[in-house]
């Protein structure tokens, strides 16, 4: 049971650091004009889309034209990240 936790824990560290690295390239496409039609354009904006709509409804940071909710969304994933795989690990140890 304790590997089947392991791995869990890792499938889930890995699927945030997926993650983030969609959300880093989504930022990083942003400070260009990106073709709306290109498929990783496409892709990108409709992973990341939903999550951001709702950190900018409930945090709206906006520094003029400049976006600060993919920091934000970074800095969220981040932290659930060590959490959950933190507490998936432990748990696993302790069984």
């Amino acid at each position: 049971m304790d590997y089947f936790i392991i791995a869990l824990a890792r499938i889930l560290d890995l699927a945030f650091n997926l993650y983030i690295f969609i959300v880093i390239a989504r930022a990083l496409i942003s400070w260009v004009n990106p073709d709306p039609y290109n498929p990783i354009v496409r892709f990108l904006h409709n992973t990341t889309d939903p999550v951001l709509y709702r950190i900018r409804r409930i945090i709206p940071f906006q520094l003029g034209s400049l976006d600060l909710s993919p920091m934000v969304l970074l800095l969220l994933l981040s932290v659930l990240q060590q959490v959950l795989v933190n507490f998936l690990v432990r748990l696993a140890s302790s069984l």
